[in-house]
Parts: C-alpha cells; sequence; structure tokens
C-alpha cells in the first residue's frame, strides 16, 4: 500500500482536486464551517455512516460552529489511498449539504 507524506502528500491532494484538505506529517485534516451545532451533528453522523461503510474510521471533533475531520491510516503511520478516497467522500458528503470547508484555517 503506497504511503504519502511530505512534498508528494501534497502532489497527491492536488492532483486528487482535495482542496477542502491539508496535509500534515502523516495525516490530512479538513475543517467544515457548519455555522452552527445542528448543522455539525448531521455533518458528523454522515461522515460517521461513510466512515463505516468504508470501514475507515477518522478522528472527528464536533464544536460550535466547525466540524473537523482527520484523517490518516494508523497501520502505516502514514496517508494511504484510503485516506484520499474517503477524503474524497467526505468533501462530496460536506459539499452536497452546501458546507464549506475552511481553506484558510489552521488546524487545531
Amino acid at each position: 500500500m503506497a504511503e504519502y507524506r511530505g512534498q508528494e502528500l501534497q502532489d497527491k491532494l492536488a492532483e486528487a482536486g482535495l482542496s477542502d484538505w491539508k496535509g500534515g506529517s502523516d495525516s490530512i485534516t479538513a475543517k467544515y464551517l457548519t455555522g452552527d451545532f445542528a448543522t455539525g451533528l448531521d455533518l458528523v453522523n454522515r461522515l460517521g455512516a461513510a466512515a463505516e461503510e468504508a470501514n475507515h474510521h477518522p478522528d472527528i471533533t464536533l464544536t460550535y460552529p466547525v466540524v473537523e475531520v482527520v484523517l490518516t491510516s494508523h497501520d502505516t503511520g502514514a496517508v494511504t489511498e484510503r485516506d484520499l478516497t474517503l477524503a474524497a467522500t467526505f468533501s462530496d458528503i460536506a459539499a452536497g449539504a452546501d458546507i464549506s470547508a475552511d481553506r484558510n484555517g489552521q488546524s487545531s
């Protein structure tokens, strides 16, 4: 299984059109601006269902008014195709719910 880190990870994110996501040393992160807690909770439930279906489980933080998602493949200690595929699914779910990503903010 291919593992992505550093510039290679940045290149893969750009190549895949995953502008919602920022690469870290061993993970990718997205922040979704939900605007309120109820919308955030609904998004978390949708993301959770997709994660269960993919059998790949992110770290998700729900706060008012942001949902932060961190994806990594714990078994490799890096980002893999599983993460990139699930990131694309999550981006599609958020876009379908008309929820924007915070592309300028910092990961917490």
